[in-house]
């Protein structure tokens, strides 16, 4: 029943999300038809056969409602630069940031969650302060430094790792994972520290609590009181900002993959917005958009798995 009502609000919240990406694609400065019609921007009827085509000569509320139509059909449109199907462009780029993202998500809960652990355990301890300076130096430097940095190091200097380009997981997985080594590290990084500050407090409210005294008084051994009991019950709240650091995750890395010259969803936005391709932007925040909801329903269904006495009241 909760399940239900959930997918049910799903639909206006991606209804909200759609009218507000198309109307603020309204207040770009500059007409596409225009820049569509290139060289021959000066002449009025070129100008006007291209607005027709696209429906810019209609009104708002009709572009949107014929927009939404097509998309309800699985059309998200044509890119107005090179004609491609926007579901081709994200067909294509969307593995690129899945990929990306999937191993920078990893890399953040394995440096993360046990640092955030460690941390909580060795409270006021050297540790601890070793820990929450990593954590801080993580969300404070710059993406796009650490990145530099990284391809100064491992590329020019050591020369382990190239310092730019994508191959796809289907041509070669170890040359795959070789390229998106470094750029899934750098977004990983960011992401660790403010799990592990999540972890870390998450833990010290656990440890305090009841529960885990009477498991202590039982005779438990401490591994087992931290893993079985702390724990599992610190990571509730975790697993939400897990969900929404994905979600950013997935949404495109905008300077990581300028950087490491990565062609995923973040490039492609970047080129749409300059070049003023409606379609593409809105196909890709839309898809976002849907990404970002399932995966807060994914990190619902996971709260009841992980606590018995939301399994109970479920």
């Amino acid at each position: 029943m909760k399940l239900g009502v959930r997918l049910a609000q799903m639909v206006p919240t991606l209804i909200l999300v759609s009218v507000l990406v198309f109307l603020l694609q309204q207040l770009m400065p500059g007409d596409p038809a225009m820049v569509l019609a290139g060289e021959e921007r000066g002449d009025p009827r070129v100008v006007a056969q291209i607005r027709s085509e696209l429906w810019l000569d209609r009104s708002v509320p009709e572009q949107y409602l014929h927009w939404v139509g097509n998309v309800l059909q699985g059309d998200f449109g044509y890119s107005w630069r090179t004609r491609q199907k926007v579901s081709d462009l994200i067909t294509q780029k969307l593995p690129v940031t899945a990929q990306l993202a999937t191993m920078a998500f990893l890399i953040s809960l394995l440096i993360g969650i046990p640092t955030g652990v460690m941390a909580a355990v060795k409270r006021n301890k050297v540790w601890d302060y070793i820990a929450n300076a990593i954590g801080l130096a993580g969300l404070s430097m710059p993406t796009f430094w650490l990145g530099i940095l990284l391809i100064l190091l491992f590329s020019v200097r050591l020369g382990w790792l190239p310092p730019s380009g994508y191959v796809p997981l289907t041509e070669d997985i170890r040359q795959s994972l070789v390229t998106t080594i470094m750029p899934a590290f750098v977004l990983g990084a960011a992401n660790a520290a403010v799990l592990m500050r999540h972890t870390r407090s998450s833990m010290l409210s656990a440890l305090s609590q009841d529960y885990i005294r009477t498991a202590r008084a039982k005779g438990l051994s401490k591994p087992r009181v931290l893993l079985l009991h702390a724990l599992r019950n610190a990571l509730i709240p975790v697993v939400t900002l897990g969900a929404l650091e994905l979600g950013a995750l997935l949404s495109g890395a905008v300077l990581t993959e300028q950087v490491f010259s990565i062609p995923g969803f973040g490039k492609m936005v970047v080129d749409a917005v300059f070049n003023r391709d409606y379609p593409v932007v809105q196909g890709v925040v839309l898809v976002t958009a849907v990404l970002i909801v399932t995966l807060n329903l994914i990190a619902d269904i996971l709260y009841v798995l992980i606590n018995p006495r939301l399994r109970r009241a479920a």
